[in-house]
């Protein structure tokens, strides 16, 4: 403590301390600047910069010393003055020194010194990051991937291999690949030359699609032939036959894109080190412990413990970006914490008798205690991998092991400082890294934000635990949340509760978690008990998580990019403004923030009566989903036939939500494209679902896999749908008209074999064409349920509007509102102009969800007395996106 704080350092007080000490943070950010700025500076700026600095700092310090204030008379030394106060009581060991912080006196010119000690670690930042950026040009790998020459190419593995998320791309999903990052040692041209090198570069093995369901069925199917690379530990060295291409303009640290056919293994010539053997087996045993837990401990427990996100699906993954929750997949400072804190207890009463942890019980000295908690950092990064959160954690936690350990005082921002500065100057690519970025700035809002505003929430009567846990999410929501709407132009308004609803489980599953890591080795019946143990806390995360995002107030869309996040940081600097004013009127504070749950939750009545969504009467809803097709039929109170799910499980949960489904009879998916089946967890999570029908056409095989998948985990019996069945629903009655029960006319792959539906509601006519193309649409004219196309009211338009359309069709059912599913600015030109202009000509009123949003109809039969003739009443409401 500071002798200007005027406070005691007594046993009463031991974590009092006085002013901050932030010498050395300009440093750090000097540091930081320099090297994401000389990262890809031409050399001769990055010299002249550097020269600059070290010009500037000698100039500095020339003139400190002239003054006299480096050094006194000889012999002499500033004083240190002992602080005032009663003895500390400590152990046998390095003594504790009380220091009195820097001479501060009149005249000092101390503003001079830091000036030039932030020159001079921005000159040596930016000297290792130019040389850095210089790895990305040396050598042939650059000019042979301008080439896109084949090569003969060793690698060496310097990341875990990570398995590609599937890509819906409108009608077609890319089969999911293989990306790990590697440095390229050895290169052999095509005409034998060979050249020594170390390249970085990013290897993509293309994924290989999954055998059809015949083979499954008859067992003859095999692995993924890509599978293998997963297997690859870091610093596994291979040796491939790889195309090179150059890396994308954002590519970051690397050189060159090889890409290699998943078709065949890897041909290994090196194995990996002891060390990655042993992580490697670790983290393997702690995939097996959990094997046999419930599907979202299963994929989460292995993340929050060692950052494995291999068994995340992806829309759980979506949800934890919604509620910004991701930093528990990527294994951050927490979980260190929890383990350091574990061993030696809190840090600020560790030089004390009554210090705690599991150290001291065992009779651990209190240096060997700081040795075992350096080892166990040092396993924690190799086991976890070195990710940019993991480094600044670690590195955070070596420096408070080694004050510890030498009994020197512990300040906490100066060593988030001096682990910055040390990082930066290791890795200068971590100066471009998001994932670093965040997590110091997360940390800095810890150290200094949280305190002030849980003794603030503690002063207005809340309890200690629950201040210090609001203050603390708060405080890292408000200084991420920019970074965050940069990169993902949204901004969430569930995180900061998320976060506080999952902090009471974190600790729990990650000390379950790593006690089923180290008992997997040696007694897999110990680690599969922890891990079902980690699994209460786990699923709790994951139900969070979920619930969260499926609000339909989540979050807001907001401007990208660096203008959209400083605009959000100003208006998260007035909201607090704003929020400690309104602390003072509770019963303001408490109307805003019933205001704030109103607006995140939106209660189908309140918003029934504000926005009048959804409207009373509605017979059809065709959701907002994006590029995909997802639509509820009214099938009674609470309850909607759902017809093809999107591509996205959030969505069409949310879009339910809104509209108060909780009960689905049927789920009708016209056909296994990604952008009509993918969004399938989100219809089924939480609803009675009766059951799921299907085409009959299982391609791709890996969406219809998927699909039985689904539905076998939550138990709901999977039929085909056959044209001539008729089905009937709480005042619902459609047929299916298409595809036949034989070979689909003149097949064009999945579209063709959609299933097409003739719906009648309330003296509605609705046609329903998934995705039919025109041979199969000329084929649905040709067959017996033709005559009932005539003059439908509202058609559900094929293919999202694609030019490929039926004229005669279009004509023959000469609907009076036509519907068409598509995402906002898509890449394939959804809706086609042409086909919109049919549309209209023949008297159609078109709407679109890219525009409208999601599309209410709401109608109902002619009014007695208006003949038989007449038209039906047809209305409808949308919802803007």
């Amino acid at each position: 403590m500071h002798a200007s704080s005027g406070h005691r350092l007594g046993a009463s007080h031991p974590r009092q301390e006085g002013p901050v000490d932030l010498r050395l943070v300009p440093p750090a950010l000097a540091a930081w600047a320099a090297a994401a700025l000389l990262l890809d500076a031409p050399p001769r700026w990055a010299v002249a910069t550097v020269v600059i600095c070290v010009a500037s700092a000698g100039v500095l310090l020339v003139m400190w010393t002239a003054q006299g204030r480096w050094a006194g008379p000889p012999g002499t030394r500033r004083s240190r003055r002992p602080l005032p106060g009663p003895p500390v009581r400590q152990l046998p060991g390095p003594p504790v020194r009380p220091f009195a912080g820097p001479a501060s006196g009149p005249g000092r010119p101390w503003g001079r010194l830091s000036v030039a000690a932030a020159l001079l670690c921005a000159a040596a930042s930016g000297g290792s990051a130019a040389l850095h950026g210089a790895d990305l040009h040396r050598g042939p790998v650059p000019g042979l991937a301008r080439a896109y020459a084949e090569v003969e190419a060793e690698l060496v593995v310097t990341a875990d291999p990570r398995r590609t998320r599937p890509r819906v791309a409108s009608a077609h999903a890319m089969p999911p690949g293989v990306l790990l990052n590697a440095d390229v040692v050895r290169v052999t041209k095509a005409d034998g030359t060979a050249t020594v090198t170390r390249a970085p570069v990013l290897v993509i093995v293309r994924g290989t699609p999954q055998p059809g369901p015949r083979a499954r069925s008859a067992g003859t199917a095999r692995p993924r032939p890509e599978d293998s690379w997963l297997a690859l530990l870091p610093s596994t060295r291979l040796r491939v036959d790889a195309r090179l291409a150059p890396p994308l303009p954002e590519g970051g640290k690397v050189a060159a894109v090889l890409r290699i056919s998943g078709e065949r293994a890897p041909h290994v010539v090196g194995a990996p080190s002891g060390a990655q053997r042993l992580a490697g087996q670790l983290r393997g045993g702690l995939r097996e412990a959990t094997d046999g837990l419930p599907a979202d401990a299963r994929a989460l427990l292995p993340g929050l413990v060692v950052g494995d996100t291999s068994r995340v699906p992806v829309e759980l993954e979506q949800a934890f970006r919604a509620t910004d929750l991701t930093h528990l997949l990527a294994v951050s400072g927490t979980n260190l914490s929890i383990l350091l804190i574990l061993l030696i207890g809190p840090p600020g009463i560790a030089h004390r008798v009554e210090r705690r942890g599991v150290a001291p019980k065992l009779g651990i000295p209190l240096r060997a205690t700081a040795l075992l908690g350096g080892l166990l950092t040092l396993g924690f990064v190799i086991v976890c991998r070195p990710d940019p959160s993991v480094l600044r954690a670690a590195a955070c936690g070596l420096i408070a092991l080694l004050a510890i350990a030498t009994g020197r005082r512990r300040s906490l921002i100066p060593m988030l400082a001096a682990a910055v500065l040390l990082l930066v100057l290791y890795d200068p690519w971590l100066a471009r890294s998001h994932g670093f970025l965040l997590s110091v700035l997360a940390t800095g809002a810890l150290l200094t934000l949280a305190p002030r505003w849980s003794a603030a929430l503690r002063g207005r009567g809340m309890a200690p635990r629950l201040a210090d846990a609001l203050a603390a999410a708060a405080a890292a929501q408000a200084v991420c949340a920019p970074v965050v709407a940069v990169l993902a132009a949204r901004v969430s308004l569930v995180a900061v509760p998320c976060n506080l609803l999952v902090e009471f489980a974190v600790a729990p599953a990650t000390v379950l978690g790593f006690a089923a890591l180290a008992a997997a080795p040696v007694a897999m019946p110990v680690a599969k008990m922890l891990a079902w143990c980690a699994s209460w806390p786990a699923e709790w995360i994951a139900e969070i998580a979920r619930t969260g995002a499926a609000l339909p107030g989540s979050g807001v869309d907001w401007p990208g990019g660096w203008r959209g996040g400083l605009l959000l940081a100003l208006v998260t600097v007035v909201l607090i403004l704003a929020g400690g004013r309104l602390a003072r009127h509770p019963w303001l504070a408490t109307a805003c923030a019933l205001l704030l749950l109103l607006t995140i939750v939106q209660p189908p009545p309140l918003v029934r009566v504000i926005a009048g969504w959804p409207p009373p009467g509605w017979r059809m809803v065709m959701c907002d989903v994006g590029q995909g097709d997802a639509t509820v039929l009214a099938a009674g109170d609470g309850a909607g036939v759902v017809v093809d799910a999107g591509p996205d499980p959030v969505a069409v949960d949310r879009c339910l939500r809104s509209l108060g489904v909780t009960r689905v009879p049927l789920v009708l998916l016209t056909h296994f494209h990604a952008d009509h089946v993918a969004g399938l967890p989100g219809v089924l999570r939480g609803r009675q679902v009766g059951g799921i029908q299907t085409t009959g056409f299982q391609e791709p095989p890996e969406q219809a896999e998927f699909v039985r998948e689904q539905a076998a985990a939550e138990r709901v019996p999977v039929t085909r749908a056959v044209a001539g069945e008729r089905r009937r629903a709480a005042g619902l009655d459609w047929q299916v008209l298409w595809p036949p029960a034989g070979p689909v006319p003149s097949p064009e792959g999945p579209n063709d074999a959609s299933v097409t539906l003739l719906v009648r509601a309330a003296g509605l006519t609705l046609l329903l064409l998934g995705d039919l193309e025109p041979p199969a649409q000329r084929a649905l004219l040709r067959t017996s349920a033709a005559a009932s196309l005539a003059s439908v009211d509202v058609l559900k338009v094929a293919h999202h509007g694609s030019a490929h359309q039926d004229p005669e069709l279009l004509r023959r059912t000469a609907p009076r509102l036509a519907l068409i599913s598509c995402g906002a600015e898509n890449s394939y030109g959804h809706p086609a102009p042409v086909t919109v202009a049919a549309l209209r000509a023949e008297g159609a009123q078109v709407l679109r969800t890219d525009v409208d949003g999601s599309i209410a109809v709401v109608g109902s039969a002619a009014r007695p007395g208006a003949g038989r003739e007449a038209a039906p009443r047809l209305g409808t409401v949308t919802r803007p996106p």
